[in-house]
């Protein structure tokens, strides 16, 4: 089974929807999607990820279903650094590297920071909905791996969100969540890609083959949009 992840195109957050810019990588990215063996799509309801799921499911005459959890996961903490209410990640290095709680797979939602949202319970959502659509698909969680009850070779393409998707891979891939929204970064329309390899009969786990990849916009000659990825403040001499 292969997983696929597609983070929304360079975004105009004042209307949730895409520059002219996010707009052009969203057709280009079309001209990628059309050509997979999706067996299902599904989105987040947030105007970004919709329109650009917009261009891929208009070519193939398809919808996507669309899931609440897919949001983007904006439940807001204060930062301890700046005091700043804002999204429970983008922390500053000399914060979290000194915070071990937020480097457990198991229980960074417990950590102090997180305690002042609905961190916890949101994750759970994040959780329980991808779980409940790879049970649909023949692959039922069992600890930190899946039964493969009916394995397939299926596709499953998800248009949602860079911080969302972060969450999604910090639980099939046992890795904190923290972890992967301080150090990776995924620009607006690439393409990560997830596929169960069952090394034994019945057992399955999610190994990650591409992730954040851009080359159709590359090969365009788009340039890759850097939204949500911060500067340095203070320039180099």
């Amino acid at each position: 089974m292969n997983l696929i992840f597609i983070r929304h195109g360079d975004p105009d957050y004042s209307i949730d929807s895409l520059t002219e810019k996010g707009w052009r990588e969203a057709e280009l990215l079309s001209m990628r999607t059309t050509k997979w063996d999706v067996k299902e799509f599904y989105c987040s309801p947030l105007g970004r990820a919709k329109d650009t799921a917009s261009l891929t499911l208009k070519k193939l005459g398809r919808e996507a279903v669309i899931y609440d959890w897919l949001k983007e996961f904006r439940f807001p903490v204060t930062d301890p650094t700046t005091g700043i209410k804002k999204v429970p990640w983008d922390f500053m290095p000399r914060f979290f590297t000194n915070e071990p709680m937020l480097y457990n797979k198991d229980e960074w939602f417990l950590a102090s920071v997180m305690q002042e949202g609905s961190i916890k319970a949101e994750f759970e959502a994040v959780k329980n909905g991808i779980d409940g659509i790879l049970l649909e698909h023949g692959y039922r969680r069992n600890g930190g791996y899946y039964l493969a009850e009916q394995p397939n070779c299926d596709t499953l393409v998800f248009f949602c969100h860079l911080g969302v998707q972060f969450v999604i891979l910090s639980h099939l891939l046992g890795i904190a969540a923290p972890l992967l929204w301080q150090g990776c970064f995924v620009a607006p329309t690439s393409v990560t890609i997830l596929t169960s390899e069952e090394r034994m009969e019945g057992e399955a786990y999610f190994r990650c083959k591409t992730i954040g990849d851009t080359s159709h916009l590359y090969a365009a000659g788009e340039p890759v949009s850097n939204s949500g990825f911060f500067q340095e403040v203070f320039p180099r001499s």
